[in-house]
């Protein structure tokens, strides 16, 4: 967070000395003080429009649409117009900068967050972006874990834990090609399931092991041991005592039997 405040800080004396307050300015401002003239105060807000243009594209490429930022980075302006005085002894810009910086990092927190997330995750996880960026500039290098938790004075596994929360900050598309060796099969083909083609036999299964539950003894062995344990007629034939023919005969027997109760339990419900 001290890097944040001095990043900000810093930009802040940048833009003051780029722009410099001139005098009629500040009277315009001590005159919205004394009157609270809204024509006035929206002549300021346009005036310092750059403020938040300057400020939103400190936040580009980060997923959101610049026309949001601007909407969000110029209440920002409005907000430090309303809120400024010129008797702080400050140009308007260094009042503003963090006024306006507060109002885009709150939109990214509370605004842009897919699947729901606790407030103290989210502000761990722009604390950590920020860091990180710092910290980048300082060594020359991507940072290692202990000395983000350094410099934010955190513990390792609350870094590790704002690292995670970057997983539900964005969602992605489902339309979007999955670019998997080549392939732009769109993700939901991935990830989604298909129909079960089994649901369609629910019912079917059900009516036939009612029915096979109504079967002799000896058709239910045979029936078993044929198509449960994929046995051979012959093998069959052994293990119950009859011929192969005999077998073959009770297998066919038993199953027209079947078939046309199912076909008579259809059209009955047709």
């Amino acid at each position: 967070m001290v890097a944040l405040c001095s990043a900000c800080a810093s930009a802040s004396r940048r833009l003051s000395a780029t722009v410099p307050e001139r005098r009629e300015v500040l009277e315009r401002f001590e005159a919205y003080r004394r009157t609270g003239d809204r024509s006035l105060r929206n002549a300021l807000i346009e005036e310092h429009r750059w403020v938040a243009v300057h400020c939103a594209r400190r936040f580009a490429n980060r997923g959101e649409p610049m026309h949001d930022l601007l909407q969000v980075a110029q209440l920002g302006v409005l907000k430090a117009v309303e809120r400024y005085d010129p008797t702080f002894n400050v140009t308007f810009s260094t009042f503003a900068v963090p006024t306006v910086t507060g109002e885009l990092r709150r939109h990214f927190r509370d605004a842009t967050w897919p699947v729901h997330v606790p407030r103290r995750v989210k502000e761990l996880h722009l604390a950590l972006g920020a860091a990180m960026e710092s910290l980048h500039h300082d060594l020359g290098r991507p940072p290692r874990v202990e000395e983000v938790a350094e410099r934010m004075g955190t513990s390792v596994e609350e870094v590790l834990e704002g690292m995670e929360a970057n997983a539900a900050y964005r969602s992605g598309s489902l339309s979007t090609p999955s670019d998997r060796d080549g392939d732009d099969t769109p993700m939901v083909d991935r990830l989604l399931g298909d129909v079960d083609p089994g649901h369609e036999l629910a019912d079917d299964r059900v009516t036939v092991a009612r029915l096979l539950a109504e079967l002799p003894e000896r058709e239910q062995r045979i029936l078993y041991l044929r198509y449960f344990e994929d046995r051979t007629q012959s093998e069959i034939a052994k293990v119950v005592g009859l011929s192969q023919v005999h077998v073959s005969r009770v297998l066919r027997a038993t199953l027209d039997g079947l078939a046309d109760q199912v076909n008579a339990g259809t059209e009955s419900a047709d």
